[in-house]
């Protein structure tokens, strides 16, 4: 969620960002429910502070006091409604975009910053399929459409391919971890999946929890209702896990292969930063993407995602895409974002003399501390969770140059 406290400060500068992302009438409700709830908040204070007297009250005082009993619980009513409502409107307005994002709403409107290598001309380019062994409709038979097996020596490949991608991480610093995919609604909604991208993922309604897209979620979990050392960040994660998405809005896109699949494996790096250090974190990230493309050889290009393409946590992201032959055509295979303090709810708070007395995901009023000046952790997803992640799981298919989906699952 947004800091309040800061769109407080300058709701002109947060209105005309977030309008970008399509939010401008999203964030003017919740100014209107803010204002509601700090309007009633003195109200109920000063009622409560009527409460209170000094030695044993008289007829007449007992009498005001059943007025102001009555009264109060009216009031904390409204108070609480006006509460639910505020956060309710904070959960519809997203992260504002960094300045330097282009406009626009697909992924075609992307700003190219450079490319590197030149793509090769083949007579014949082939798919991945016609080179590994995918099987697909075995799969269909088994789980349905958009389900596939690895099988054999492709199976080996790509288990060699996310390993390789793990010592890289390794060796930058980033400590291994094998996460949950099943997660608690709560964390969907720190993480800001939730609600924007909620059809996509799916639900075990019994046990009320969530299969994972991104292991991005447990790993921004991972420090929850934690407080840190400022002195101890950043902090940096890298983790394999199988993922899961419904892929509600890819109807006839990308139908052959393992592209755009309900289940898929990759590897994660995610970092936990200060706010002055995020963005040279997001950089440094983006820089360590590179290198392993680079080192498997693949011409590729980098794009700065357009404002209406970024997810609703992203401040900026950007995307590596490698030349696929069969395509002729840069796709997707890494991607690299920024969510600055929007999820400092579901993460932990690092401890500064301003903030350690409260705890991040669960203080009753978290957003109300200091705004972004207060020395909370940041996280650089990709840049915190899934950078060298998507490279992992494309690789053995991009040099066949196959059909992806935008995010080139597998």
């Amino acid at each position: 969620m947004i800091d309040l406290k800061a769109a407080r400060a300058d709701p002109d500068g947060f209105r005309a960002a977030v309008a970008r992302k399509g939010a401008a009438e999203a964030f003017d409700e919740l100014l209107a429910a803010d204002a509601r709830w700090r309007e009633l908040v003195p109200r109920v204070d000063d009622l409560r502070a009527r409460q209170k007297t000094q030695g044993k009250p008289t007829a007449e005082q007992v009498e005001e006091l059943k007025q102001v009993k009555e009264e109060l619980k009216q009031l904390e009513e409204e108070l609480a409604a006006a509460e639910a409502a505020r956060d309710e409107a904070l959960k519809q307005v997203p992260n504002p975009p960094h300045e330097s994002v282009p406009d626009g709403d697909t992924e075609d409107d992307a700003e190219e910053l450079r490319r590197v290598g030149d793509p090769p001309r083949l007579a014949e380019p082939k798919e991945h399929t016609e080179l590994g062994r995918f099987e697909m409709e075995r799969a269909a038979k088994l789980s349905g459409s958009r389900f596939g097996y690895i099988a054999g020596d492709t199976a080996l490949v790509a288990l060699a391919l996310y390993r390789w991608a793990l010592d890289r991480a390794v060796a930058e610093g980033f400590t291994p971890v094998l996460p949950p995919v099943l997660v608690r609604e709560k964390a969907m909604y720190g993480t800001g999946f939730f609600p924007a991208e909620k059809n996509e993922y799916y639900e075990i309604g019994e046990d009320d929890l969530y299969l994972t897209g991104t292991s991005e979620v447990a790993l921004a979990g991972l420090h929850m209702d934690e407080i840190l050392e400022a002195d101890d960040l950043p902090l940096h994660y890298t983790a394999f896990s199988t993922n899961f998405r419904r892929e509600a809005g890819a109807a006839g896109r990308d139908t052959r292969g393992m592209f755009r699949v309900h289940q898929f494996n990759k590897v994660e790096m995610f970092a936990y930063t200060l706010p002055e250090a995020s963005w040279e974190e997001f950089e440094r990230i983006l820089e360590l993407e590179e290198r392993n493309v680079q080192e498997l050889g693949l011409p590729y290009r980098v794009v700065n995602i357009a404002v209406g393409d970024l997810s609703a946590a992203a401040a900026k992201r950007y995307d590596i895409e490698a030349w696929f032959p069969s395509q002729e055509r840069y796709r997707e295979i890494t991607s690299c974002s920024n969510t600055t303090d929007f999820r400092r709810e579901d993460r932990a708070r690092p401890h500064t003399e301003r903030n350690s007395r409260h705890r991040s995901l669960g203080a009753r009023r978290a957003r109300e501390l200091p705004g972004r000046s207060a020395g909370r952790a940041q996280g650089v997803r990709r840049s915190g969770a899934g950078s060298t992640a998507r490279l992992a799981r494309s690789y053995h298919r991009c040099t066949a140059g196959c059909r992806s989906g935008r995010t080139g699952r597998s």
